[in-house]
């Protein structure tokens, strides 16, 4: 009697874990939870129409206590009910700044977010929606930059967009840039270009003598590495004729 209750114990314990196991093989894989999380809800009319539209920035962390969201993306309900998605690149600290960059009289999308490596840069995108419809404005290009070591531990910087070039005394940095063998005893071993980096970040800016706002773009240009940073060029932009124009760049060489 004994065993015939353990082997029918047994039989149903075997029963059961193949059941269980057939539930979760057959749960579709859009069921399974998602850590979806609401950043921030704006309501700003972004379409034109003189009323406020509802824009709902979400996001999806990489893990459940994880500060960097893998997943980011803005939900706008216009007002008068259409739905529209923009996607985004992850990162941290995500927000949207609601203004005209075009000029059409009516507010831009400027996300950014902070993709948390040396340098302190950011994502950032720019979208317009007037009219109900979805458009990517993009950003500023590049700046044309030549920059590298000269001897007498000395940098040149020429912006090629402007015409505009700058020297740069690195003495200070004699024994760092020895021990790594760039110089010897003041000449370059070999010639070296400094390290341009992309833009870090945009943000609105007035720019004089235009209507409305433009960008600034901030790029760090350093020299034996990233941390190495020897100054940093800020580019001011206007949107006109469906273009970014290059207004003026300034320069500024670290203490």
């Amino acid at each position: 009697m004994r065993k015939e209750l353990l082997f029918a114990f047994g039989a149903f314990f075997v029963m059961s874990l193949h059941a269980i196991a057939g539930n979760f093989s057959s749960e579709p894989l859009e069921k399974q939870p998602v850590n979806e999380m609401t950043v921030h809800v704006y309501k700003k009319d972004v379409t034109g129409d003189g009323k406020k539209d509802k824009i709902t920035l979400k996001a999806v962390p990489f893990s459940p206590d994880a500060l960097f969201l893998k997943q980011i993306w803005a939900d706008i309900k216009t007002s008068e009910g259409s739905e529209i998605r923009i996607d985004y690149e992850g990162g941290y600290e995500p927000k949207i700044q609601f203004v005209d960059l075009n000029h059409d009289g009516i507010k831009d999308m400027l996300y950014s977010s902070a993709t948390g490596g040396s340098g302190g840069l950011y994502n950032v995108a720019l979208h317009t929606l007037a009219d109900n419809k979805l458009v990517d404005i993009g950003l500023p290009e590049p700046l044309t930059i030549q920059a590298q070591f000269e001897d007498d531990y000395q940098a040149s910087i020429s912006f090629v967009d402007t015409n505009q070039s700058y020297t740069v005394d690195l003495r200070d940095r004699k024994e760092d840039y020895d021990r790594l063998g760039i110089y010897t005893e003041g000449t370059l071993n070999e010639p070296m270009e400094l390290m341009v980096l992309p833009y870090a970040f945009f943000e609105p800016t007035k720019i004089i003598g235009k209507p409305g706002k433009g960008l600034k773009g901030y790029q760090q240009i350093s020299g034996a590495y990233k941390a190495d940073g020897i100054g940093t060029a800020t580019s001011y932009w206007y949107y006109e004729n469906d273009q970014w124009n290059l207004m003026k760049i300034k320069w500024k060489a670290n203490k």
